[in-house]
């Protein structure tokens, strides 16, 4: 390499110019070169060495410009290419973001499955929530991730840090149960009374009070286990005509294999009725509805006859501790993820 003198610098008597065109002749040989040479490459190889399609880097004004091209692209059905975007608007605070990207790796839905990445999301939804803004448009989605990380912490996650911790899944249910009125927490915390978790006594009458709320909200797994214990009497009292009528409504909701200890539990108590339970059963069906949901103010006239309707639409802690034996185990819990094979 020539190393010029400092008399030589300070003179300017250094003409650089045929070493500059040389170059730039060089540069745009080498450009030229590189650029025939990734134009082939790409015209022979459109994908990734591990076969997945290449997804361009994108560039966002905003979280919420980023969020919707995210929430556009899930709508036209491209659920992979909608990722980048997401988490763009994920990572800049957005709270719907947070929520389909959680939904997303808790069903493995253009992102491989991932349960530790959809606590992840939803736990920071669950952290973020403010109660000062009950009425803000996502509460939904808080909802919702309340009961995800619920379940979450029911069963914990394999091969992760997320162990196993009832309490706290009790205290997400019990939230979004009271708080947000959200089916699923009802029907879980309904479950856990019931299972006597986390160091809960085994209470049928708080677990059906859960129910009945579900249940009137067209929840048909808590519609098929208030009908059960109902027609059973197990730990409230006992209404078979209206248990039936319940079971016969979740029955007609049920849905694919998931579902399927609902049409068992159906058949076993229709089989065990009486003709007059049936028949009782099917009048109440006709005034309910194939939903068997029930316009509040009948609900509440009922009430002021029957103790017992009363009971199951109270609070807890309007009731007195009750303890009785708990039926079988049915279903799994519900909401958002589906749980490991092992537990939903």
């Amino acid at each position: 390499m020539r190393v010029w003198s400092s008399s030589q610098m300070r003179s300017g008597r250094i003409d650089f110019r045929p070493a500059a065109r040389r170059s730039f002749a060089l540069l745009a040989l080498t450009a030229g070169v590189f650029g025939w040479q990734c134009s082939c490459a790409l015209a022979l190889d459109a994908s990734k060495p591990n076969g997945q399609p290449k997804i361009p880097v994108q560039s966002f004004s905003s979280v919420e410009q980023a969020l919707q091209a995210g929430v556009q692209d899930l709508m036209a059905g491209d659920a992979q290419s909608s990722v980048q975007a997401l988490t763009y608007a994920a990572d800049g605070g957005q709270p719907l973001a947070q929520w389909k990207l959680g939904r997303m790796y808790a069903r493995g839905e253009g992102v491989p499955r991932d349960d530790a990445k959809a606590y992840a999301y939803f736990e920071r939804l669950v952290e973020s929530y403010n109660e000062d803004d009950p009425d803000r448009p996502d509460i939904a989605a808080i909802s919702n991730a309340f009961v995800a990380v619920g379940v979450y912490c029911l069963n914990g996650i394999a091969n992760s840090e997320i162990k196993a911790d009832p309490e706290r899944a009790l205290e997400m249910f019990q939230y979004a149960a009271t708080n947000f009125g959200d089916s699923d927490a009802q029907y879980n915390l309904a479950r856990m009374y019931m299972d006597g978790a986390a160091g809960l006594a085994r209470n049928n009458m708080r677990a059906a009070q859960w129910l009945a709320l579900a249940a009137d909200k067209g929840h048909h797994p808590a519609q098929a286990l208030l009908g059960h214990l109902l027609f059973l009497g197990e730990g409230v009292p006992k209404q078979r005509a209206r248990g039936l009528m319940w079971l016969a409504v979740a029955k007609g909701a049920a849905l694919g294999p998931k579902d399927e200890w609902i049409r068992d539990l159906y058949a076993k108590d229709w089989g065990a009725a009486g003709d007059d339970d049936r028949e009782v059963a099917e009048a109440y069906i006709s005034a309910r509805g194939k939903d068997g949901r029930e316009p509040p103010a009948t609900v509440t006239a009922e009430a002021k006859t029957r103790g017992f309707i009363a009971g199951f639409v109270a609070l807890p802690g309007m009731l007195r501790p009750f303890t009785a034996a708990p039926p079988p185990n049915f279903g799994p819990p519900e909401g958002e993820p589906p749980p490991p094979p092992a537990a939903q």
